[in-house]
């Protein structure tokens, strides 16, 4: 089976590095979903957003990630995050209440939502 190198990074720390079959990730421009072998693109990661890697081994991995970008070439992806938090680390309870106590505040609220469907698709 064919295989890339992927990382994911946020601003504080590399949160994976490995190969993979294939990656989710929603940009600006809508959602994309890569595999080995693809066309080199360069695309804007949405604030709130979702990553999604499936490992060379067959596991589902997926982070919430705010903002950065996802670079893209026929063998590797870099996933460079302005932050990012694995979905089964997240406290669904605080998600839900950051998101009651957000108000105005749509920064806020999208990273919320944000959270909630990185957990929804684990």
């Amino acid at each position: 089976m064919a295989e890339m190198a992927v990382e994911l990074v946020a601003v504080e720390e590399r949160l994976w590095s490995g190969t993979a079959t294939m990656v989710v990730a929603q940009t600006t421009e809508g959602e994309i979903g890569v595999m080995p072998g693809h066309e080199p693109v360069l695309g804007q990661l949405i604030e709130g957003g979702v990553v999604a890697i499936t490992t060379s081994d067959g596991e589902r991995m997926v982070a919430a990630v705010d903002g950065g970008f996802i670079s893209i070439t026929a063998r590797s992806v870099t996933v460079l995050a302005e932050s990012a938090e694995w979905a089964k680390d997240i406290d669904v309870d605080a998600v839900r209440r950051t998101l009651d106590e957000a108000g105005d505040d749509e920064e806020a609220a999208a990273r919320a939502r944000g959270r909630l469907r990185a957990v929804e698709r684990q």
